[in-house]
């Protein structure tokens, strides 16, 4: 079983029924899916920027990634509608508790000049979203290797029912919030 998941059962979940005051243990939230998605623009022209996308997008993500295509031509991009634009990847239980445990952990504190997160991109439903610059914060992505410097968007999404209530979630899972 996953770190996170025995901490979650164990410390968190007691935790937060006692701060947010619910009457029963199945009204906590806890975390539904994450998502991983990496825009490659310029896979429409070059087939192996995209490879090499989802090449590191399985490796962060212990799964391989699903191909994401345009839904419309755009003349102005040189894109035509069903042309792959990037490619993207939904985690839930196991893998998911691992690969947040591997961001908060591991990739965030190699983040250049890195002062936290900021708490505001909550999307008002109780999902958390992150941009991150560089895939090469990650371990798993060998520094040689990379072609290109690709940035990739993480969503948190969890079952609470505010932001006030998913931000106490992760902050018990000690996710590093700059306020």
């Amino acid at each position: 079983m996953a770190r996170l998941r025995d901490y979650f059962e164990s410390d968190i979940r007691s935790v937060l029924m006692e701060r947010m005051s619910y009457a029963n243990g199945m009204q906590v939230p806890k975390l539904d899916k994450i998502v991983l998605n990496m825009g490659v623009g310029e896979a429409s022209q070059d087939r192996k920027k995209i490879e090499s996308a989802v090449e590191e997008m399985t490796l962060i993500a212990g799964q391989k990634p699903v191909m994401t295509r345009a839904r419309k031509s755009i003349a102005g991009f040189k894109l035509r509608d069903g042309m792959v634009v990037g490619c993207k990847v939904t985690l839930r239980g196991e893998r998911m508790y691992e690969f947040l445990d591997r961001l908060i952990n591991v990739a965030l504190p190699r983040v250049r000049d890195f002062r936290g997160i900021s708490g505001k991109s909550f999307d008002g439903r109780g999902n958390f979203s992150l941009g991150i610059k560089e895939q090469i914060i990650f371990p798993e992505i060998n520094y040689d290797r990379v072609d290109q410097i690709r940035g990739m968007d993480v969503v948190i999404c969890t079952t609470a029912d505010s932001d006030d209530e998913a931000r106490e979630l992760l902050r018990e899972f000690n996710m590093p919030f700059n306020n």
